[in-house]
């Protein structure tokens, strides 16, 4: 998403917010959320170019386990369901954001070339006042999951077509060297279930972004 293609109602929110915490001296949070492919990497992106040293994403998918932890607990077919991340360290990581303490904060980023996390590759300065948060499961009831909620001080629902997002997943399953075939298996197979189980959630979204 460009930032001309941003709508109006997102940067008045996303302002909103920036004033908030300007205004308290407290760091907001702000969940992205929503299916594979939605385009939450991309809307968060264009939210951080439009407003510049004000923001900063924090994706969730830095807490992937490592492949050689999934192989280990039979999950390495089904990772990026929701029991095949570090749930409980995400928590801590954004507990440690909402009182940063005058300290920068570093976070793990996911690394799509080579499908793993990598430690502290994200600094984030205590005096970024927004915090932009983006990954599937931030609304999820489920222990450790259902305390991403409490946790952020707005919730974003990322909702797209299914064709359109489907087309997407398989388009970047093979960007990074899976088959046509086996791009679209792992889309139907592991990315739709977890899609629907992210779906679910929308409703404890403050607002549902049509992309």
């Amino acid at each position: 998403m460009s930032l001309a293609a941003l709508p109006a109602e997102a940067l008045s929110r996303l302002d909103a917010l920036i004033q908030q915490a300007q205004a308290s001296g407290q760091r907001r949070l702000l969940g992205l959320v929503g299916a594979p492919g939605a385009g939450k990497s991309t809307l968060a992106a264009a939210l951080q170019a439009a407003r510049p040293g004000a923001t900063q994403v924090v994706p969730m998918d830095g807490y992937h386990l490592a492949n050689s932890t999934l192989a280990a607990l039979g999950r390495r077919q089904r990772k990026g369901a929701p029991d095949t991340f570090d749930a409980a360290g995400f928590v801590a990581l954004l507990q440690r954001l909402r009182a940063p303490g005058g300290t920068v904060v570093y976070a793990p980023e996911y690394r799509r070339e080579i499908e793993e996390a990598v430690a502290g590759a994200i600094a984030i300065p205590p005096e970024v006042p927004l915090l932009i948060v983006e990954g599937n499961y931030l609304l999820l009831e489920d222990a450790p999951w259902a305390e991403c909620r409490s946790l952020l001080d707005e919730a974003w629902y990322v909702d797209v077509d299914d064709a359109l997002r489907t087309e997407r997943l398989v388009a970047r399953h093979r960007h990074f060297g899976r088959s046509e075939a086996d791009a679209r298996a792992w889309a139907a197979q592991t990315d739709e279930p977890n899609a629907r189980r992210i779906e679910a959630s929308r409703g404890s979204a403050d607002w549902v972004l049509c992309c």
